[in-house]
């Protein structure tokens, strides 16, 4: 065998042990190039628009049981750090990238993307027309998914479309338990203002949302999703916080009728994202899922409230249904209500706001660590709420 043969084989070889393969419900075959670990990953394929903040959203717990598809080309030339994660590990299913970057160039890099993705067991398709997918995903909303690399990638297209129509919807999915704490966690409050403490339900919360309500003056009792209203009380909280997270709404009962009995309480409440719908549901309202979502952080929204439009992060495959515009009354008994944010790509609600009890929640995500940071202020008026309240108990005691 001459050199320039043996070296042809090599390579084949190693484009032999290196291929992956994405298949989709509808059985489109998309052939690449492994990224991250070897083996096999199933998940709901849905697509981020955001160019910057990948160790963000690949750490973000609401992605648990999602195949990611960055629609930017080129993505890990940052490589990852110790200082940006959202939370104690990658949760992603999986991970599709066009251009995966060859070198890590940034001073604060730690390890490559590719490193940690395999670290973490992420596994990963790269070299595919990443355009040609989300266009599919943006014509036929988002369907399951596989990536299949190393001798998975093998098996035949209708075998391993067979796999892929045996994994679980996301409708009806429950995915709180993965991502919680298991135990009770505690972040002090900073500055010189004490708010008291904020029970916080960790359906999937990430570090930058803890910050920001230490920052404000609140003690931050993270606690498991499986906490009860007594557990909360426990505490003597000065307010509740439901964070954002992954999984359907209408599968989580128990977390609704937590919040009703804090409500009727009357614990102020704030809530993102998962919090948001978990929120309407609790105020009687239903949820409903969307074809594609809303992932990435340059999806503009309108404050009704103040007329500014602000340009936001988010991350949600489900929206609640109510009315845009007017007031209404909540058929659970919390009065008044209205619908305070929309989204103005779509017309979907992006906020909720009560009237007649201290409640509000937003769809987006106001931390968005990696930006914008339009919406920061929702937690300076989350702490105001809060004082208002207390003020008046106090008043009234």
């Amino acid at each position: 065998m001459t050199s320039a043969s043996a070296s042809a084989g090599a390579l084949d070889s190693l484009l032999d042990r290196d291929r992956a393969v994405l298949i989709l419900e509808d059985g489109t075959r998309y052939d690449g190039l492994a990224y991250g670990a070897r083996g096999t990953t199933l998940g709901e394929v849905v697509f981020s628009t955001g160019m910057t903040g990948y160790q963000e959203t690949l750490t973000d717990p609401s992605y648990a049981g999602q195949i990611v598809l960055q629609t930017a080309p080129h993505i890990g030339n940052t490589g990852v750090n110790t200082e940006d994660p959202e939370s104690r590990r990658i949760w992603a299913a999986g991970y599709i990238v066009r251009d995966p970057s060859r070198v890590v160039s940034n001073w604060r890099a730690n390890e490559s993307l590719d490193d940690a993705l395999e670290r973490d067991g992420i596994v990963g398709i790269s070299g595919i027309d990443t355009r040609a997918v989300t266009r599919r995903i943006r014509s036929d909303g988002s369907m399951r998914g596989g990536v299949f690399s190393g001798e998975a990638a093998d098996q035949s297209t209708e075998e391993l479309l067979a796999v892929v129509r045996e994994a679980p919807e996301m409708t009806g999915r429950n995915l709180s338990a993965e991502v919680s704490v298991s135990v009770t966690e505690v972040t002090p409050a900073r500055g010189d203002e004490k708010l008291g403490a904020v029970a916080v339900i960790d359906l999937g919360i990430k570090q930058a949302t803890i910050e920001n309500l230490a920052n404000r003056g609140f003690d931050v009792h993270v606690m498991p999703q499986s906490s009860s209203i007594d557990d909360v009380k426990a505490i003597s909280p000065a307010a509740l916080f439901y964070s954002n997270g992954p999984g359907d709404p209408a599968a989580s009962d128990a977390h609704v009728e937590l919040l009703r009995g804090a409500l009727r309480d009357g614990l102020p409440f704030f809530g993102i994202c998962f919090g948001n719908q978990l929120f309407g549901r609790a105020l009687g309202l239903e949820t409903y899922k969307l074809p594609f979502g809303h992932r990435g952080i340059n999806q503009p929204v309108r404050d009704k409230q103040t007329g500014r439009v602000e340009i936001t992060a988010q991350n949600h495959g489900f929206a609640v249904d109510a009315p845009i515009d007017g007031v209404f009354e909540s058929s659970e008994g919390f009065g008044r209500i209205e619908v305070s944010h929309i989204g103005l790509n779509d017309n979907v609600v992006e906020g909720l706001r009560a009237l007649d009890i201290p409640a509000f929640s937003v769809q987006y995500h106001p931390e968005a660590a990696g930006g914008p940071h339009d919406s920061n202020y929702l937690f300076d008026r989350f702490a105001e709420m809060v004082r208002e309240h207390t003020s008046k108990k106090g008043t009234h005691a």
